[in-house]
């Protein structure tokens, strides 16, 4: 075989080997949402999700006017704010999560970086402030066109009191559904007990009929 052709074969060999090297052992893991900075961030994120929504849509607006933005072109953008997937949570990398005392604050970057633990548990709090009202909070900005300091007040106040009414209420009819399936139960079980009980008496009851016949028919038998 040519010793060029093998030299080359070697060289291309050990390269592609050692860049296989590098990306298994450089590439850094994905990131993961430290779920106890949440409750800590939950409101900021709320605000920053706000201004983010508000000029999301007026931008699109301002991108195809005259045309007007449709509802479906405002829902899409409320479903993938908080979605890193999508572009339109890309601002979640321009975001740091600062440790200040004893709080943490949310700082803008001036350029995206790296999506780490950070931009994952902002995109966690993002999720859990709009949940499932995406839909709900898109409605409201096509019908109400808010300015962003309504929009902020209601995602980040009349929304979530909204949720924390439905929680309880949905609690209380939890509460509601375990009593009367604790009396469903209790009463199929003195139902059961109750038949148990007729049957051992009923049983009895056979029993001490045969004994007083043949009684009977004995003392007869006696007297014959």
């Amino acid at each position: 075989m040519d010793r060029k052709l093998v030299f080359n074969l070697l060289f291309w060999g050990s390269l592609l080997c050692s860049s296989w090297i590098q990306t298994s052992y450089c590439a850094k893991p994905a990131g993961v949402a430290r779920k106890d900075d949440i409750p800590f961030i939950k409101c900021q994120v709320c605000e920053k999700l706000a201004k983010e929504l508000f000029e999301q849509v007026r931008d699109k607006q301002a991108k195809i006017s005259p045309k007007k933005i449709s509802e479906y072109e405002v829902i899409e953008i409320s479903e993938n704010v908080c979605n890193l997937k999508k572009q339109e949570a890309d601002w979640m990398l321009k975001i740091d999560i600062v440790e200040k005392g004893d709080r943490l604050e949310l700082v803008e970057q001036d350029s995206e970086g790296q999506c780490g633990s950070e931009c994952k548990t902002i995109e966690r709090a993002c999720q859990e402030v709009i949940g499932y009202y995406d839909t709900d909070v898109a409605e409201y900005i096509y019908k109400k066109k808010p300015q962003m300091h309504s929009l902020s007040k209601f995602l980040c106040k009349d929304l979530t009191k909204g949720k924390i009414m439905k929680e309880k209420e949905s609690m209380k009819m939890d509460w509601k559904q375990k009593v009367k399936k604790g009396v469903i139960d209790a009463g199929e079980a003195a139902k059961k007990h109750a038949t148990k009980m007729g049957f051992r008496l009923q049983k009895w009851w056979k029993g001490k009929k045969a004994s007083f016949t043949q009684h009977n028919s004995n003392s007869a038998k006696n007297e014959l």
